[in-house]
């Protein structure tokens, strides 16, 4: 399959080094110097370059603010049959953006990144694919997903938005609160360690990404239970109540079995 990916960043790269050997697989980014490290692909800086490639699928992995301008860039140069398809961790407009076109269209989120994951094993980590999406997109993404050992599940569009304001958006804020109020520390413990390294890979991420997620019209939501859920912690530490600590600390084991 002749497969085109739109960005070469962190997971744009990622997908054309694992396409790349059983496809024929071009790379397209404006930038020449993130296009160093892309190897056994065709490379690509200006988007006149896709017509002579005809691609009959495209991935893009643009940085989110840039996904859909990617798609506009490309649509001229792209045959009518060509899939479209993006991994975008926020599908806002995209929904309506694909059903403004005549092409096929799958829609995937693979629900890892290069900043936590361990790529060379994903087993234990999984994607999503929209339900809407167009039969033969699903195959392909179902079937490549699978080999890299991905848990797949399929969701629609809101189910996904509602997916990512609980799995991201939660662990997003509360990393986002304890940098906000955290002080240097001389001697710290592994802890305060664990969640220091967490907070530096949060924030390494594009800031635009970050805050679409926590935009989410379904975050609101769960940041109220986390501040209902604080209250109470507090309450109890103020109160210096064991028997309601024991219980708060219960139905929190409970939470992560």
């Amino acid at each position: 399959m002749k497969i085109l990916i739109l960005g070469a960043g962190k997971m744009g790269s990622f997908f054309a080094d694992v396409l790349s050997f059983d496809h024929e697989v071009a790379v397209l980014d404006p930038d020449p110097k993130k296009l160093r490290f892309i190897y056994n692909t065709q490379r690509m800086t200006d988007a006149k370059e896709v017509k002579d490639f005809a691609p009959e699928l495209v991935i893009n992995a643009a940085t989110l603010k840039y996904t859909i301008p990617a798609f506009h860039n490309v649509l001229p140069y792209l045959p009518e049959t060509c899939i479209l398809s993006d991994i975008a961790s926020v599908k806002t407009g995209l929904e309506e953006f694909y059903k403004e076109r005549t092409r096929p269209y799958v829609s995937t989120h693979p629900m890892f990144g290069p900043t936590f994951a361990s790529l060379n094993d994903l087993s234990r980590e999984s994607a999503i694919i929209i339900s809407e999406s167009s039969h033969m997109g699903k195959v392909f993404f179902r079937d490549l997903y699978h080999r890299l050992k991905l848990n797949v599940f399929e969701y629609s569009f809101r189910e996904h938005d509602e997916t990512i304001a609980y799995s991201l958006s939660i662990p997003f804020a509360s990393t986002l609160v304890f940098a906000s109020v955290m002080k240097h520390q001389d001697a710290p413990g592994t802890t305060f360690k664990k969640h220091m390294s967490i907070a530096q890979g949060l924030l390494s991420e594009d800031d635009y990404l970050l805050t679409e997620i926590l935009f989410n019209p379904h975050t609101p939501q769960q940041l109220e239970n986390i501040r209902m859920k604080l209250r109470e912690l507090l309450d109890i530490i103020g109160e210096k109540d064991s028997e309601k600590m024991e219980a708060f600390l219960t139905g929190v084991r409970k939470n992560i079995e």
